[in-house]
């Protein structure tokens, strides 16, 4: 019959029901709540006073008294709650064992309270009269057992709010666990590939420098383009599309001085796309693989083509090559795990609705596609020393 947990805690016996808990919190909806609160009480004891009395009253008019003492009784019990939050807000809000003292000796005095009104609202009887017959007596019984039965309903919600909240916690946990996993993953991969891709630049630079310095200049300036680039990427908490096209751009021209003809490659995007974010330090794997597992194995080498895409309510990147194929290329350290690591990061960091697939390119070769849905990308949780 009352607003205990709505004031005190900004919930109402009736969120126990999932549906109704999702109604937005204001002060006309739990005078509602309230209201319908009333009318179930109201009912339930009707229904009761028909079955256990000796001689019972008619049906309709037993039952729309039932009703109109029960809320006249509960919403007693909702405004003195509403005004003990109010002015004594410490005595709603402080341990728990005060609250609900003064939630039972709220309701036991308003039940008091509110049952003589009704008899004398509804029943019409004289004020003193029941005074001086001693039903005051009976209406306290009555409403010590109202406060205890009240009492135990909300702690019944309460506990169940309780165990709702710890259990939105182990599932905010869970994913914060998972996010950490992915990063800590995609870490791990990187740090066997780019001591790799390090050592093969810089063998590559020192080699061109007698024959070909002009080549090495520029294999220098590219690398030190890339390690700028990288240094800022895995830094950031957010990054753009742009931005990430940019750190593969860079990677890719160091790769093409060293690879020459054997690699050609283009990057393709929408203007409107470049501005949206993307987590750190996704399109680089693919390109990484790409590489790695396409065009070096392939005596002629070939040709990586970078695409963005806005495809309904998702961002569409995919990173194709004209190299070895799904199954041509001898398998390598790293392959298989890499991408179900990065699948599993997509997943995570874009929610369910993200994925990556490895298609069939035409002619040749093999394309990754990853779809990220336009939603909010959290901090990425793993930052360079």
């Amino acid at each position: 019959m009352d607003n205990t947990e709505s004031a005190a805690q900004g919930r109402h016996p009736l969120e126990a029901i999932l549906p109704l808990r999702r109604a937005q919190a204001s002060p006309w909806r739990d005078l509602f709540f309230t209201f319908v609160w009333n009318c179930l009480v109201g009912t339930v004891l009707a229904a009761a006073d028909q079955l256990l009395a000796a001689r019972p009253a008619p049906i309709v008019p037993s039952w729309l008294g039932m009703l109109a003492a029960a809320n006249i009784v509960g919403f007693l019990i909702h405004g003195a709650l509403s005004a003990v939050y109010r002015w004594a807000p410490r005595l709603m809000t402080g341990k728990r064992q005060t609250r609900r003292l003064v939630q039972i000796v709220v309701a036991g005095v308003c039940a008091v309270v509110g049952i003589a009104l009704a008899r004398v609202l509804l029943s019409g009887d004289d004020p003193l009269g029941l005074i001086r017959s001693h039903a005051l007596t009976k209406i306290a019984v009555y409403a010590v057992v109202t406060a205890v039965i009240m009492r135990i309903s909300l702690s019944i919600g309460e506990r169940r709010a309780e165990r709702a909240t710890q259990a939105a916690r182990q599932q905010e946990q869970i994913a914060t666990a998972g996010r950490l996993l992915s990063e800590a993953r995609l870490r791990a991969l990187q740090a066997q590939i780019e001591p790799h891709f390090l050592y093969n630049t810089l063998a590559n630079v020192v080699s061109l420098i007698d024959t070909q310095p002009a080549q090495a200049r520029r294999m220098l300036e590219r690398f030190i383009d890339y390690l700028r680039s990288s240094l800022a990427a895995s830094r950031a908490e957010a990054a753009t599309l742009g931005g990430e096209l940019d750190l593969v751009r860079a990677y890719l021209d160091v790769l093409a001085v060293r690879l020459g003809p054997r690699l050609r490659y283009r990057i393709e995007a929408e203007p409107d796309c470049r501005a949206l974010p993307i987590a750190p330090m996704l399109l680089q794997p693919l390109v990484e693989n790409a590489v790695m597992h396409g065009i070096e194995p392939k005596l002629e080498g070939g040709e990586i083509v970078v695409r963005a895409s806005v495809v309904g309510d998702a961002l569409c990147v995919e990173v194709g090559d004209t190299g070895m194929g799904l199954n041509g290329a001898p398998p390598r350290p790293g392959g298989g795990v890499g991408l179900a690591n990065l699948r599993e990061r997509v997943r995570q960091l874009h929610g369910p609705g993200a994925g990556l697939q490895l298609l069939e390119n035409q002619p040749c070769g093999v394309r990754a596609r990853l779809l990220l849905p336009f939603t909010k990308v959290p901090p990425s949780t793993s930052h360079a020393p």
